[in-house]
């Protein structure tokens, strides 16, 4: 605050100032200490004594000179004229009236309008000081009026200075790790912090344990979070769930968990993008030394995909799903890519066995491996996750064993054979050959269903019913169950059909065409939906998951939806309901 600092040094105080931040940055303890900067017995001073009767007043709220006010509660026209009113008269015992709005951008338009001629022209020895958390609910003539100053939220460091200073000078024992915290607890607010403080020393006394601070503020132990994350790594959803076990018989709630654990993958992440711990996330040099080997020892991947689970995970909490059944699901999930048929999963299995495959070829290259251009020429060949062969893994020699078999180093190639035989070398991810068989495609299709209900609900649950039966070149048929003839009709729509080979396309690749068919032998099948509905129990059972109705009477309401009716009535079927949905699914 140089410029504050400046203008009490040089008698230069501005008639109105607005402070800016959120909540707990110490916008009102700031107007309080220029206050008493400005009636200090020995100023105006940058520096008051807090001795003086004019300093202690101010701290008790008892001074007749320093007016706060809680816009909040007190916001009308009449309010803003008693606060007008009482501006006319001078100081009582200090030189300057300071009169503090709190939470001013709760004053009504009206009071603004009224308070704005008082602003403009005030009294002699008058200061207005505004706080506010949100600046854009201030008229524009009223900032213009102000002096600004951004309060920003302070560092974890800087809270924890603040806990410790605090915790000084009322005799309280608090070990760093309990400070630390205490202070990544409060979010950037100093109230948060010291209030959470006061209530903990009422928990547990003048001498506080890390475990008093995790009890009260209902947090996870670090040690708890750091387990999570290396069973979830290490693949083992069973030690992931003990971990979540254990944090239950603490008390702990399963929302708060994933919270906690939401924080912990975050720090991960940032970690392993910056390559260095940033400031913002030290704590103890034993936390971030924890904090650095974790993130050089779990796959980024994982934590991303960690990320995204956890996020849907509390989006399903939000919607009223059981916070540690949701928990559950979505560490079993990311320690299990396996169990998901999603894309996302299907990548994530993809991308944890070419890494497996990359650490043993590179121990098990031999000290004189053939070098084309300075590198060496091998390649190894490891088995897709669905364990189909592809024209891929046919080009680089037979694949054989499963996944779960060590990759071998394919046999060196003389320097000149290399040189003249360019077409060996595997191609890029993104030119490899697209799939051309139906057992892959198969394979493949969950994942697909996955990325057509993400893009499309409605058209998810018709697709997730058929099956690839049959595939001639890019031509791939899709069949449904004999009685799903609505879903076959609505699946042959253009943008229906364009969506699906859209999908189809980015996860399979090349470019297909599509037919539908009808067949009876599916209708026993465990498909990837439900059980086998007729027309009228699928279009009920639409209307009741996308909120729709059916509209009923004549055909008016549409131009040529009679002609329509009476077409489908010659063609011997019954005229189709119309169903609406205020969201347009």
């Amino acid at each position: 605050m140089r410029t504050l600092r400046n203008a009490v040094q040089g008698d230069k105080v501005h008639h109105a100032y607005l402070f800016v931040g959120s909540r707990g940055t110490g916008k009102t303890s700031m107007a309080k200490i220029l206050a008493a900067c400005l009636n200090c017995e020995n100023g105006p001073t940058v520096e008051p004594c807090g001795k003086c009767d004019s300093c202690v007043s101010i701290a008790q709220a008892t001074s007749l000179d320093v007016i706060e006010m809680d816009a909040a509660s007190n916001n009308s026209v009449d309010d803003i004229r008693d606060l007008r009113e009482s501006v006319a008269y001078a100081p009582v015992s200090g030189r300057r009236k300071v009169y503090i709005l709190d939470e001013a951008h709760m004053l009504s338009t009206a009071a603004w309008n009224a308070f704005l001629k008082t602003l403009e022209e005030p009294p002699p020895n008058t200061v207005f000081v505004l706080a506010t958390t949100e600046a854009n609910k201030v008229p524009a003539t009223v900032v213009d009026r102000c002096h600004r100053f951004d309060f920003h939220r302070p560092t974890v460091e800087q809270i924890a200075s603040v806990v410790r200073r605090a915790a000084a000078a009322e005799s309280i024992e608090i070990p760093p790790a309990a400070v630390a915290a205490l202070a990544r607890s409060a979010t950037g607010s100093f109230r948060d912090a010291l209030g959470t403080l006061e209530q903990i020393v009422t928990y547990g006394g003048q001498e506080i344990a890390l475990e008093d601070v995790l009890a009260v503020l209902g947090v996870a132990d670090a040690r708890l979070l750091e387990q999570t994350v290396d069973a979830v790594a290490s693949g083992d959803a069973a030690g992931a769930l003990r971990a979540l076990e254990e944090c239950a018989e603490q008390g702990r709630d399963a929302g708060s968990f994933a919270s906690d654990l939401e924080v912990r993958a975050r720090e991960l992440l940032v970690v392993q993008t910056l390559g260095e711990l940033p400031e913002e996330l030290s704590l103890t040099p034993e936390a971030d030394a924890a904090l650095r080997e974790q993130a050089e020892r779990v796959d980024h991947a994982t934590v991303v995909r960690l990320l995204e689970l956890l996020g849907e995970a509390m989006e399903g909490v939000r919607a009223g799903a059981d916070a540690r059944t949701r928990l559950e699901l979505a560490l079993v999930k990311a320690a299990k890519p396996a169990l998901d048929g999603s894309m996302r999963a299907l990548l994530a299995r993809i991308e944890r066995l070419e890494g497996a495959a990359a650490d043993k070829d590179v121990h098990q290259v031999p000290p004189k491996a053939a070098r084309v251009d300075g590198a060496v020429a091998d390649a190894a060949s490891v088995e897709r996750p669905d364990r189909q062969e592809t024209p891929a893994a046919s080009a680089a020699g037979p694949a054989a064993g499963s996944v779960a078999e060590t990759p071998t180093v394919a046999t060196q190639q003389p320097p000149a054979a290399v040189d003249a035989s360019p077409s060996l070398e595997s191609p890029p991810p993104s030119q490899a050959p697209a799939v051309r068989d139906l057992e892959s495609v198969c394979a493949l299709w969950p994942a697909v269903v996955d990325l057509v209900r993400s893009e499309n609900g409605l058209l998810g649950a018709v697709i997730c019913e058929a099956r690839p039966v049959a595939m001639d070149g890019d031509d791939l048929t899709l069949a449904f169950a004999s009685s799903a003839q609505f879903l076959k009709k609505k699946a042959e729509d253009p943008n229906y059909r364009a969506a699906v080979g859209e999908a189809l396309r980015s996860i399979a690749g090349g470019r297909w065409r599509l037919s539908y068919e009808l067949r009876d032998e599916l209708a026993g099948e465990d498909r990837l939906g439900s059980a086998e509905y007729s027309e009228e129990e699928w279009v009920t059972r639409f209307m009741r998951e996308f909120d729709a109705e059916e509209i009923t009477g004549e055909w008016e309401a549409a131009p040529g939806a009679r002609d329509a009716g009476e077409d489908a009535r010659d063609n011997g079927g019954g005229a189709q309901p119309v169903i609406s949905n205020e969201k347009g699914a």
